[in-house]
This record gives structure tokens, sequence and C-alpha cells, in this order.
């Protein structure tokens, strides 16, 4: 049965960037399971696995706009050290979760002042063209 826009299918896949790291990976977990065309997964992934079947293995390529976006310099945003809770203490490379009007959102430390904190509200694979190795273990529908 080949995949198709509603097929439930469960597969294993890795993930890696241009060069050559692997940023995620099913392998050594259950396989991962979805419906295509639900959008829970990136567009590029989704769309790349239509037409495979039970056993495929393969290997796509997805660029940013089908992946997570282009990287936006306006998601990236300034706030006054004063206004971090004190409960937490803000080191480069650290992930927060902020509560705004849009909802939850997460942002990324990318730089620590004397008086202000750095954020980075891009996804960490925003502008990146992502690699992804397949195997389709099973196709329900």
């Amino acid at each position: 049965m080949r995949i198709h826009k509603g097929s439930v299918v469960r597969l294993h896949y890795t993930g890696t960037l241009e060069d050559g790291v692997e940023f995620d990976s099913s392998r050594g977990r259950d396989p991962l399971e979805f419906t295509v065309g639900e959008e829970m997964l990136i567009p590029g992934f989704e769309n790349g696995v239509i037409g495979h079947e039970k056993g495929d293995r393969f290997t796509i390529t997805v660029d940013p706009e089908d992946g997570y976006g282009e990287y936006s310099e306006e998601l990236v945003f300034e706030v006054p050290l004063d206004q971090v809770p004190e409960h937490i203490t803000p080191e480069t490379g650290m992930v927060l979760e902020l509560t705004g009007e849009e909802g939850e959102m997460e942002v990324t430390v990318i730089d620590v002042t004397d008086t202000t904190v750095l954020l980075d509200a891009n996804h960490t694979l925003a502008g990146e063209k992502l690699t992804f190795d397949i195997e389709i273990m099973q196709v329900l529908s």
C-alpha cells in the first residue's frame, strides 16, 4: 500500500544537518507514527514520504521553507535583566519558555550583559537545510 494523504505511517528516521551533524533520530526507540496531511510534522517531511510503501529506505532533503522556516532577525529581541524572574540565572545557550499574549514560546538566550538578556525566538533549526534518512516500517491505512 502506497502512502498518501490520510495514511497512518510508522517509520524510523535520522535527521542530519548539511555538515552531517545528527540533530534527531527515532532509532533505538519506537518508530514515529503519524497521519500524513495532519500537519503534525514539517511539510517537507510529510510530503517526502508520499508515494512510498512499507520496506522503502530513502533519503530526502528539506529546504528551510518546507522545514522550520528561514531564520528571522525580527525574532531576536532584548529584555531588561530585571524583568527576568529572580529564580532564573540566564546563561548563553539556555532555553527558556515565555508566556505572552500569543501563548507560550521557547526562546534561546544568545547573550547576557549586566543589564540585558538577548533572546532568540527562532526554532533552533530555522534556516537549516535538513536531510532525513527514512525507513518505512508500516503503512496502517
